[in-house]
């Protein structure tokens, strides 16, 4: 199994993003003040840079946890923990048969776990980054496992 790719998600980047904007309109307001003024907006200032720094190391904590969760096993079959015929009922093998055919195509085991993980009822950009496959073949699995009864 690949390691899972660590791509900026889109909500975290936009945190980010805001907290490195209000760091420089911190720097900003700071050199503009009058110079009486400047102890008391600095303070403000030191106790606003804090929170962003908080705010950022909540993300890199969450990506932390997240990327240490472990997955699921497969459920028990008869000769030890597989993907039974049973737990596979439903696959979509025709849809994917094209991207398995194609160049830099993913694995069949990675298609069959990210299988499992859809039917559990994981989100696809969740099982894609845990499981270092293209959002869009994963959207085909979960979309496909919706439909199972």
């Amino acid at each position: 199994m690949t390691t899972p790719r660590l791509l900026p998600r889109p909500r975290e980047t936009a945190v980010l993003v805001t907290v490195l904007g209000l760091l420089v309109l911190e720097e900003i307001a700071l050199n503009l003040a009058e110079e009486e003024d400047r102890p008391v907006i600095g303070g403000l200032l030191i106790g606003a840079a804090c929170s962003g720094l908080l705010v950022v190391g909540a993300v890199l904590f969450s990506r932390w946890l997240d990327a240490r969760r472990p997955l699921p096993l497969p459920p028990p079959g008869p000769n030890g923990r597989e993907y039974s015929a049973r737990a596979l009922e439903g696959f979509p093998m025709e849809t994917v048969r094209p991207l398995l055919l194609a160049e830099h195509a993913p694995q069949l085991g990675q298609l069959y776990s990210a299988w499992m993980l859809a039917r559990t009822g994981r989100p696809a950009p969740w099982i894609a980054r845990r499981l270092d496959l293209p959002v869009d073949t994963v959207h085909l699995l979960v979309d496909a496992a919706r439909t199972q009864p």
